[in-house]
């Protein structure tokens, strides 16, 4: 399980020109374990600040720690870093260029000195993780479907064993099955690895299936890093942000303007369910029934 801490860190955009933006403006965050969620409004700093934390990009002002130990340390270990925190990109199937599925899964492993038999158990493992089946090893890329080459991409990154793993906008573009197959194959990844991910993306919905915590970005600065409950109780925050909030939010919240209170923080189907049915069997709920016969 990998540490991440980011202090007072700041990064400008061309700097010392007409042009110049602040993409983050004197950030401090803590990440450790399990599945962190970060959102945002578009030029929020998201994509900077995960570039920040693989060594992408290096802050004007502030550090970044793994484990504890300042990435820029010795600038010339840096590549050991993209090692240990692997940041798979939006739309990373058209990043793929081997032969076969199973030679563009190893390609990462091998740049880090890794072969043989141990190269073959990562590549077989990180592709049962990453949900693909042993057949399409031998084929060419290219002739996968759009999912299945999203898969061998994340692979690809999970057959480096990174301490942390960075996904932007994971499941962008998919079917709601090929959305579930994808979130739900990390998440169990994450509890069976240890390993400490970051997803970013712009959906509510699947923050608030596959994520323990959440970290709000806005004008470049942290607005929030909470629980997911206590994220979503706070979905007037958030829309006065411009962000939005899962459905099923906006539905609990109507409820309570209704005399149905279950709750500010719910933020899944299932959750909601039981909170309408503990409602149902209370005092509050027999009277509502009461009112209505």
């Amino acid at each position: 399980m990998g540490t991440v801490e980011l202090k007072n860190i700041s990064f400008t955009y061309g700097k010392n020109t007409e042009t110049a933006h602040k993409a983050l403006d004197n950030v401090s965050v803590k990440i450790d374990g399990g599945i962190t969620g970060l959102i945002g409004h578009t030029g929020s700093g998201k994509s900077t600040l995960v570039q920040m934390i693989n060594g992408l990009l290096k802050p004007d002002e502030g550090q970044v720690f793994l484990d504890g130990r300042d990435i820029w340390e010795d600038p010339k270990k840096i590549r050991e870093v993209r090692f240990k925190v692997g940041l798979v990109m939006q739309y990373p199937e058209y990043q793929l260029f081997a032969d076969t599925a199973l030679e563009d899964i190893a390609f990462g492993p091998k740049n880090m000195g890794v072969t043989g038999e141990e190269l073959d158990r990562r590549v077989r493992e990180s592709a049962r993780f990453a949900g693909i089946d042993e057949e399409l090893l031998g084929k060419s890329p290219f002739e996968l479907s759009g999912g299945q080459k999203r898969r061998v991409a994340l692979a690809g990154v999970l057959a480096m064993n990174p301490e942390v793993l960075i996904l932007d906008e994971p499941a962008a573009g998919l079917d709601p099955a090929g959305r579930r197959d994808i979130l739900g194959g990390i998440k169990k990844y994450s509890r069976e690895s240890g390993t400490t991910v970051i997803i970013v993306s712009h959906s509510m919905e699947d923050m608030a299936l596959y994520c323990d915590d959440i970290i709000v970005m806005t004008n470049s600065r942290v607005f929030m890093h909470k629980k997911c409950a206590e994220v979503f109780s706070e979905h007037r925050e958030l829309v006065a942000v411009g962000l939005d909030v899962p459905q099923i939010t906006r539905i609990a919240s109507a409820l309570k303007g209704l005399g149905i209170d279950i709750g500010e923080d719910v933020y899944t189907v299932d959750y909601a369910v039981s909170k309408l049915l503990e409602y149902m069997n209370s005092e509050s709920g027999q009277l509502i029934e009461e009112k209505q016969v």
